[in-house]
């Protein structure tokens, strides 16, 4: 099984970073490694016992993964993990903590844990799927902070109205 923990800086609030990632009309305008992301009912954003299912983008296009979120605590932590399998993972789970940081921007920790498979392969293909994982997460957050430097301010404005209106937002 392979195991990481990854500090990516963010130029935004914990806030924001958090809202950008968990509500897909945010997420959709920068994230290409997934195509389409849903809430089963069609809940804007996850919430403990949330599943969703998620189909990868560009070159992952074929991968599509079901996940059930174990914690959501807007803004500081959410966890997920895969129900079944997904070729070419056996298992997977993810949480990120967002921690505040100088200036009003704050850190990102995404640590994840994935099992490749088939069982009787493992050892060959777990290296490759780990590496190619690692790099597709660092060029996602790069992706997440280059839409954070320009539009953090239209989230906040967002903010303001959604869930300073008594929109649900999960706690």
């Amino acid at each position: 099984m392979a195991h990481e923990r990854i500090a990516f800086p963010m130029p935004a609030s914990c806030e924001v970073v958090f809202d950008v990632f968990h509500y897909h009309q945010w997420r959709a305008r920068w994230d290409s490694l997934v195509s389409h992301t849903e809430v089963d009912g069609g809940a804007p954003c996850p919430y403990v016992g949330a599943v969703s299912e998620n189909v990868g983008g560009g070159l992952l296009r074929a991968l599509s993964m079901r996940t059930e979120f174990v914690s959501y605590q807007r803004p500081r932590l959410a966890a997920a993990r895969m129900l079944g399998t997904s070729f070419p993972f056996s298992k997977w789970a993810a949480s990120m903590k967002h921690e505040s940081a100088a200036g009003g921007g704050s850190v990102l920790i995404y640590t994840y844990n994935i099992e490749a498979g088939p069982r009787m392969l493992r050892w060959l293909i777990e290296p490759v799927v780990h590496h190619v994982f690692r790099r597709q997460t660092v060029k996602r957050f790069e992706r997440m902070r280059a839409f954070l430097a320009t539009n953090a301010s239209e989230v906040e404005a967002w903010q303001r109205g959604y869930h300073g209106a008594g929109s649900p937002s999960a706690q």
